[in-house]
Parts: structure tokens; sequence; C-alpha cells
């Protein structure tokens, strides 16, 4: 790794680090590190220097895990909004601060190694793709991206810049997804033709109409900042820093939000490409004169979404139902009345031809149905654990950083982007049915009359290609319009 300029980190600079450890003599300039140093020294050189891109709620506990990993320092900090960044500020009290990312680029790019990207969905792709063609080391948060087109380009572009990637799905290193994947391999539930998922998210607004009030902007926020690549609109009450998850100009909904922490085991269990297939059902749409209406800007209150793919591994097809908002799959006959399904909210279940598996949020509790089961079928071990589980996600990427692009530590990542852009797309083409499904066209015949061409059909989905092929007007759903003044790319 190259030499860096003075980064600044919670304990001490590293310039007073070298300082107090080097004493130079003239002509000697490098000095073996087990000179520095006794047991548990770790060299400067092998210190990853991180900038975060959105440094409060879950990005104040994404770099702090980093510096927890003992071998990362923060050196910057960046946020449009004081009031999230004051925890890390406080923390990090010598990290130097920005509002624009694009500034910190510009003024630090030789200062640091990797950037931490935890800001809404809708400004991930640009700034995670700005840092890596930087050459930095990126980990953005989930989802990946806001559009499948985008999770398309940085899977790319984490190729074409050799740098090391991870996204901020912590179960993908958790010790469940490892066992679900044995027991599959060891065919002991036999071929998995569906699978069930469910989530009680939103715990948000959706399924409601954008706020007809405008707010005055709080003096700690940058609003224009804020809303990035999205299209410029007033600033309304409480949208910031949390509840723009709801509305599709920012925000995925509970299928963008928790898709990537349960549609993870399956995917990576069955190895899922692209989907073939798309079809949708969502409440709070209009239908008639007593629902409760038609809001296009906002995720549905509730919606089930079935993918279909074509799957080797299970000699045929394997079809994905998602559910949200509540609602749940029929209960396994192989639970007893109390036993729990998922963690209740939230859970998988894999419906093989030879018996059923279940886990919980994150691939986490892995456990054969019925539950005696459990006790009694063995397997051995053949895929390493993530040292840690669920909690070595961090060290893990922190660690690949600092080994390099081509590393064995980089190879053995739970989620670069080689998996989780894939992993993304399939969680977008749920959304982009769901929008879809949202499509108001007039009728032909009828003046004044609208009809839903997307409801009731099914969607034919091109992967390799990013399409649509019998109805083009969904496409427009895989690729935004980004605001005048931002691109994806510096």
């Amino acid at each position: 790794m190259k030499k860096k300029k003075t980064p600044v980190t919670e304990n001490n600079s590293r310039r007073n680090f070298i300082k107090n450890s080097l004493v130079l003599a003239s002509g000697f300039y490098i000095i073996p590190r087990h000179v520095l140093g006794g047991k548990g020294f770790v060299a400067p050189s092998d210190r990853l220097i991180v900038a975060g891109i959105g440094v409060g709620g879950k990005g104040e506990s994404d770099i702090h895990e980093f510096f927890k990993s003992g071998k990362a320092d923060i050196a910057f900090l960046c946020d449009v909004d004081d009031r999230q960044a004051a925890k890390s500020r406080e923390r990090f009290p010598k990290a130097k601060y920005y509002k624009d990312y694009r500034e910190m680029l510009d003024k630090e790019s030789k200062n640091f190694d990797a950037v931490s990207v935890s800001t809404p969905d809708h400004n991930h792709a640009i700034q995670a793709m700005a840092a890596m063609q930087l050459g930095k080391h990126v980990y953005v948060q989930k989802p990946l991206t806001h559009d499948i087109y985008e999770a398309r380009m940085l899977t790319e572009a984490a190729l074409k810049y050799k740098v090391v990637t991870q996204m901020g799905n912590q179960g993908a290193s958790g010790d469940g997804v490892r066992q679900l994947m044995e027991w599959y391999n060891a065919d002991i539930i036999g071929d998995v033709h569906d699978v069930y998922i469910w989530t009680d998210r939103p715990v948000w607004p959706q399924g409601v109409a954008w706020p007809n009030k405008t707010a005055t902007v709080p003096v700690e926020l940058d609003w224009n900042l804020w809303l990035g690549t999205a299209p410029q609109k007033d600033y309304v009450e409480n949208i910031a820093p949390f509840n723009w998850r709801g509305w599709w100009d920012y925000g995925t909904g509970a299928l963008g939000d928790m898709g990537c922490h349960l549609i993870e085991a399956p995917f990576r269990v069955l190895e899922l490409g692209y989907p073939t297939e798309a079809t949708c059902s969502v409440s709070s749409y209009y239908t008639g004169p007593f629902t409760r209406g038609y809001f296009p800007e906002s995720a549905p209150a509730a919606s089930h979404v079935t993918l279909k793919f074509d799957n080797k591994k299970s000699n045929g097809h394997t079809v994905l139902h998602w559910m949200d908002g509540g609602i749940q799959p029929e209960r396994p006959d192989e639970l007893g009345a109390n036993e729990k399904m998922g963690d209740g909210g939230n859970g998988v279940i894999f419906v093989g031809t030879k018996g059923k598996m279940m886990c919980d949020t994150y691939g986490a509790n892995a456990r054969l149905l019925p539950l005696a089961l459990n006790n009694e079928v063995k397997t051995p071990v053949t895929i390493a654990r993530v040292a840690g589980g669920a909690g070595g996600h961090y060290k893990q990427w922190v660690q690949a950083c600092i080994a390099g692009y081509n590393s064995k530590e980089a190879k053995e990542l739970s989620s670069p982007f080689s998996i989780a852009g894939p992993l993304t797309e399939t969680v977008l083409m749920g959304n982009l049915a769901i929008r879809s499904y949202d499509i108001k066209k007039p009728r032909t015949n009828e003046a004044g009359k609208f009809d839903y061409p997307g409801r009731g059909i099914k969607l034919l989905w091109d992967g390799g290609n990013m399409k649509i092929t019998n109805f083009d007007e969904a496409n427009q759903f895989v690729k935004r319009n980004y605001r005048d003044g931002w691109r994806l790319g510096i």
C-alpha cells in the first residue's frame, strides 16, 4: 500500500505515532516491524485509512465498527446534516469534516485508502463510483444502489478499477447462511422450487400522499446536497433522516430496505442468477371510490412479489415469493403451534422435494423443519466461517483492503460487488414489478378514464440486457434520470 499523508485518528495521528516510534538515523529509513515493536504491533503501513460519507445513523455504527477492527483509522467525515454527524464528530474529533463528498474527494484523495458510503439509497451509486474511480476501496450500505442500471455499473466498475468492495448486508458473513448451504449441498431437503420470504417492514410512511405542506429546512441540513441526484423538491417535515425510505425519488421501500438481508440467503444457497419473470400485487392503490387512493410517488403499504429463476441446481425453476407490510406465507405444517415462524416479523422458508429449512433475518438461526431434525441431522463443516460471524463483516473488509485486490482475503469476502451487485439487481427487479403495477394510462376507447396496463401481467426480464421484453413502459424504472448537475462518475 502506498505511503499516505498524515491522517487523523481517534487516539493519535499517524504522524505522532511514527514520531514517537522511530529514531531516524542518517541513511537508514526502512526499519523492520519486528524492530519497531513487539507482539501485537501494527505497522502504520498495515492500517486502513477510511473516509466516511454519511456518518450518522447506520453510517455512525459502520465507521465505528471499522475502527474497532483494530486496523482502521477514521481520517475524514462527510455528512450533509450536522445533526447526524454530531456523534461521529465527537467520537473522532481530529477527523476532518466536510459536507460535500465531492470536495472531500477532490481535496483529500491522496490521504485515505477507502470510503464508507451510508447515505440515502438515491446517492449510493454516484458516491461509490466517484470513490472507485479514484482507486479507493469501498464499503456501501444495502441496497447497493437505487436502480438496476446503477447496480450493474458498480459491479463492472469494481472489476475495472480493481478495488476491494463489500455491501453492508452483515448476514452474508454469518454462520447461518453457511449452515443452510451445507444442508442444501448435502441434499438434506432435495431440490428447492419455492422460497417464501417475508418482512414486517415498512415501519415508516408508505402508501400515502406526498405532504402538501412544505417546511423550513433545518439550519444544520444542506437540502440541495441531500437531494443530490433526486428531482428538485421543497423540503417537507421529517423527510430526513429516516422517512425518505418510502418515497421512490430517494428510497427503495420495504423491499429495498430488507431484501438484501433476507433474499441473500436463498440467492447464495441456490446460486440464483437474474430472474426471468416477475409478477406482483400491492395494496393502497386506486381501484374504486372506497380505496385509500393512488399514490405513485410512494411505495405501497404492502406488496407480494413473485420472481422466477432458471435454476440448474434445482434441475428446473425456483420461484421466490416476497411479502412485506405484514403479509406472511402459509405456516408450514412441520412447525408446532408454539414454534415461531422465522423471527416472527421476518423470515425465509425453503421448500424442497425432501424437506424444508428456515432462517431469520440476516440468515440467522438456520434450522431444519420439523425442528426435531436439528438434533438428528449432522453434516460436516465444509464452508469456512467468518471470524466473528455477521459481526466480522466489517473486519473482513478492512483486512481485505489492507491485503489488496488480488489477495486471498479479498477473494474470501462475503459480499463483494460481484455478488452484491446481482443480488441488488434481483431485489430491485421486485421494485420494478411493483412500480410497473402502478403505471396509469388513459384508455384509448373511453375518454377521461384510465387503465393500469401493468396489473395482472407477467413481466419477462432479459437480465443480460437489463430489459423487460413484453411491456416496454416498465423499462423506465431500470435507470433514473438524474437531476441536472449530477451524473454517475466524476
